[in-house]
C-alpha cells in the first residue's frame, strides 16, 4: 500500500509468512508445540486425530497451558501493516483451537471472554506510518474474526464478537524516539503537534509494560545510505564508541531491545541485512552488546535471500539474529541452532557474532598485519574526474599523433579488467616525468587543466588541496617493485578469489589491493582455501558479492608459523596455479575461476596447495569450513591479546 520512494526511503519490505516463521518458530511457537505435545501426545501435523480422551491430571495442565498462552506479550517496534504481529496471532489462536477441540468438544461455551483466552490486546507494536499503523489494527481485527469462526467450527455453536471489545496497541511514532516499555515519546517536547499520541496515551496510561517477546523486521538501510536524521538518531542510541556510524540502521533497534530486556527473560530476534554480521560492523555493533550488556545469540539463520510477496519483489539478503541475556535459556534445553538457507540446521555450543559455532571474537579494522608480512594497501587513486584515464583507441591517438609522450603512459588496471581481461585501459602516469615532456602536448594539457577543475569543485577539502597537483593521482601507493594484487570485489559464487602478480609498470586502481615484495609462499597461503574461509567469514559484502578488505580481512589473518619444509612445500604447490592459468591464457580469470568450468588442471593445482597449506596450520583434512575459522578465530585471540 505504500509507494516505492515511501518503502525505499524507510528501508521497508514486506514480509512473506515463510520468512515471518524462520522468525517466530525457533522464538516461541516450536517451543510452545514441544509443550503442547508433551501434554497431550499431540502432533503439530496430526490434528487431533485419532486421540484419546484426557484424563483430569492432564485437562488441568491443558488449561494452565491455554491461560500461558493467554498471558504472553509480544513487541514489534517496526511493526508496518502488522505481518509480524497477525501471523503470531494467527499460529498462537490455532494452537489455541487445538487445545479447545480437546478440552471443549460437545460442552457448552461459556462466551468470548471467558473462553477463549489469546486476545489481540497481547500484542504490541510502533509504525511511524500512519496509514500503516490503521492497516495492522484493521488485519489483527479481520483474524482475530477469521479465528472465532474456526473456533465456533470446533464447538458447534455462535460465539458473540460484535462489539469489538479488544484492541492490539499499536502506535504512531518513531521507535527510535520511543519508551518502548511505554509506548510514549522519549521526549515529550517532540510530540507532533496533532497529538498522535493522545488516542494512544489514554488507553495505555504510561504503565510500562515487559513483553515476553521483541521480533520484527526493522528498516534495512545501510550505513551508509541513512539520511542525516536517521544517521543522528541511531547514533544517538548507539552512544559514543569506535565506527558507530559505521554500523547499519538496523542496529539501533538491536540496542533499544537489549535495554528494555535487561533484567528479564524476555527474548528477541529481529531480521537484518546481513551485513551487520560481516566485516567491519561486527566490531563497533555487537561488541558492546556481549561484553557489557550480556547479551548471547541464540538462534540464527545465516545468510538467505529475502523474497517478498509485494508486486515490487524485494531481493535483499539478510541474516535472522535470535538473542537474550545469557541467565536465560536459548530454546528448549538451552539448545543453540544455526539455520542454513535450505532450511536445515546445526546445533551450536556457542553462536558467535559471525553466525558459526565458534568464540565469541570481535574483528575490527586494524592499520597494520597482526603477523610479520609484507604491508597491503589500495592501489592509486585518482580522483580526476575520469581526465587521467584513457581507453585504448584514446590511448593510441594519443602516442600516433606525439610519440614522445609515449613515456607519460602507463596500463592501468582495475577489478574488472584484473577479473574478466573485457577492457584495456591506460592512465597518464607523470610522477617523476619532467613537464618539459608532455607541456606542450595539447591534449594533455586539457586533461591536467579539466583536472584542476574537478578538483577544485570538489566538496572535500583534501581533493581541492590537491588540484595544485593536477599531474598527479590522489594518492600513488605504488612502488617500483612487483606486487600481488587482490579485487576488492569479486563474485560469491567463486570458491577462490583470483589473486596473481602483476608486473610493477602496470598500475594498479584503487579497486585493486596491492601487497608490494610479497612472495611465492604469500601468494600460496592467500590463495589458499583456509585465507579463503576467514575472508568469507570476516570481509565484508557488497549484496552477496565478497569484499575483501586491507584493514579487517588481510590485517588481522593469523598466518601460519611453517617450517622450512612446509614452507618450501606451500611454494611449490603455488607455483603450479601461476602455471595452469598460463596454460589457459586464452580464457579469463572470470572463466578459470567458475567453479563449474574450473580446468582440472588448475582445479588440482589449488587442492594440492589447500593440503599444503592445511598441514602448514595443523588442520585436519577433513575439517569444515567453519571448523578451520573457529581454529583461526583462537589464533586470531593469542595474537590479539600478544
Amino acid at each position: 500500500t505504500l509507494n516505492p520512494e515511501t518503502r525505499r526511503s524507510g528501508g521497508m519490505h514486506y514480509t512473506s509468512i515463510e520468512n515471518i516463521h524462520k522468525v517466530i518458530d525457533p522464538l516461541f511457537m516450536d517451543e510452545l508445540w514441544t509443550e503442547f505435545e508433551s501434554i497431550t501426545g499431540d502432533s503439530r501435523e496430526s490434528g487431533n486425530k485419532g486421540l484419546k480422551p484426557l484424563d483430569r491430571r492432564h485437562k488441568e495442565k491443558l488449561l494452565d497451558f491455554q491461560k500461558k498462552l493467554g498471558s504472553l506479550t509480544f513487541l514489534d517496534p517496526a511493526c508496518g501493516s502488522g505481518n509480524f504481529l497477525t501471523e503470531t496471532y494467527l499460529s498462537l489462536r490455532r494452537l489455541e483451537n487445538r487445545v479447545i477441540s480437546l478440552l471443549n468438544s460437545g460442552e457448552k461455551v461459556l462466551g468470548f471472554d471467558e473462553f477463549i483466552q489469546v486476545k489481540i490486546n497481547q500484542f504490541y507494536g510502533i509504525e511511524i506510518n500512519d496509514f500503516a499503523v490503521t492497516v495492522a489494527k484493521t488485519a489483527l481485527w479481520i483474524a482475530e474474526s477469521q479465528m472465532i469462526s474456526e473456533t465456533e467450527q470446533i464447538v458447534s455453536q455462535t460465539i458473540d464478537f460484535l462489539p469489538l471489545t479488544t484492541n492490539a496497541f499499536i502506535v504512531e511514532g518513531n521507535a527510535l524516539r520511543m519508551d518502548w516499555s511505554t509506548l510514549q515519546p522519549l521526549d515529550p517536547t517532540a510530540m507532533p503537534a496533532d497529538g498522535l499520541f493522545a488516542a494512544f496515551t489514554t488507553q495505555v496510561d504510561g504503565t510500562a509494560h515487559r513483553y515476553d517477546y521483541i521480533m520484527g523486521n526493522p528498516p534495512f538501510v545501510g550505513a551508509s545510505m541513512m539520511s542525516a536524521k536517521q544517521k543522528q538518531e541511531a547514533v544517538a542510541v548507539f552512544g559514543k564508541g569506535k565506527r558507530v556510524n559505521s554500523i547499519d540502521y538496523v542496529g539501533a533497534w538491536y540496542y533499544k531491545a537489549t535495554e528494555i530486556m535487561k533484567g528479564t527473560q524476555t527474548k528477541a530476534a529481529f531480521v537484518s541485512t546481513n551485513s551487520i554480521t560481516q566485516g567491519e560492523q561486527v566490531a563497533p555493533l555487537w561488541e558492546k552488546l556481549v561484553k557489557e550488556y550480556g547479551i548471547e545469540i541464540c538462534f540464527a539463520w545465516r545468510t538467505f535471500r529475502w523474497d517478498s510477496e509485494s508486486f515490487e519483489m524485494a531481493h535483499v539478503h539478510c541474516v535472522i539474529v535470535g538473542f537474550s541475556y545469557k541467565d536465560d535459556t536459548c530454546n528448549d534445553g538451552g539448545e543453540k541452532r544455526i539455520y542454513n538457507s535450505d532450511g536445515s540446521f546445526t546445533k551450536a555450543k556457542n553462536i558467535n557474532t559471525y553466525l558459526i559455532d565458534a568464540p565469541c571474537v570481535f574483528i575490527g579494522s586494524r592499520n597494520k598485519p597482526i603477523c610479520a608480512v609484507p604491508l597491503i594497501t589500495y592501489g592509486n587513486k585518482p580522483s580526476d574526474g575520469g581526465n587521467l584515464i584513457l581507453s585504448e583507441e584514446e590511448y593510441d591517438d594519443l602516442v600516433k599523433k606525439d610519440s614522445s609522450v609515449a613515456s607519460c603512459v602507463r596500463r592501468y588496471v582495475g577489478s574488472k579488467d584484473f577479473i574478466n581481461n573485457n577492457e584495456i585501459r591506460y592512465c597518464l602516469w607523470l610522477k617523476d616525468i619532467s613537464p618539459s615532456v608532455y607541456r606542450k602536448n595539447k591534449e594533455i594539457m586539457r586533461r591536467l587543466e579539466a583536472v584542476r577543475k574537478m578538483r577544485l569543485a570538489s566538496s572535500a577539502a583534501p581533493t581541492r588541496a590537491f588540484a595544485e597537483k593536477p599531474y598527479l593521482f590522489f594518492s600513488t601507493p605504488q612502488t617500483d617493485s612487483n606486487y600481488l594484487c587482490i579485487p576488492e570485489v569479486s563474485s560469491e559464487r567463486r570458491k577462490y578469489i583470483p589473486i596473481g602478480f602483476m608486473e610493477n609498470d602496470v598500475i594498479a586502481s584503487n579497486k585493486l589491493l596491492i601487497v608490494p615484495n610479497a612472495t611465492l609462499y604469500h601468494f600460496g597461503v592467500l590463495t589458499s582455501s583456509v585465507h579463503m574461509a576467514w575472508m568469507r567469514m570476516v570481509g565484508g559484502r557488497l549484496e552477496m558479492r565478497y569484499r575483501y578488505s586491507n584493514g579487517v580481512v588481510y590485517n588481522n589473518f593469523p598466518w601460519c608459523t611453517p617450517t622450512d619444509a612446509q614452507k618450501s612445500k606451500i611454494e611449490e604447490t603455488a607455483q603450479p596455479i601461476l602455471d595452469a592459468r598460463k596454460a589457459h591464457s586464452g580464457d579469463t580469470l572470470a572463466d578459470l575461476y567458475d567453479d563449474t568450468f574450473m580446468p582440472a588442471d588448475l582445479r588440482k593445482a589449488h587442492r594440492e596447495n589447500d593440503r599444503a597449506v592445511m598441514e602448514a596450520y595443523g588442520f585436519g583434512a577433513k575439517m569444515t569450513e567453519s571448523e578451520i575459522v573457529g581454529e583461526l578465530f583462537k589464533m586470531y585471540e593469542e595474537l590479539a591479546r600478544g
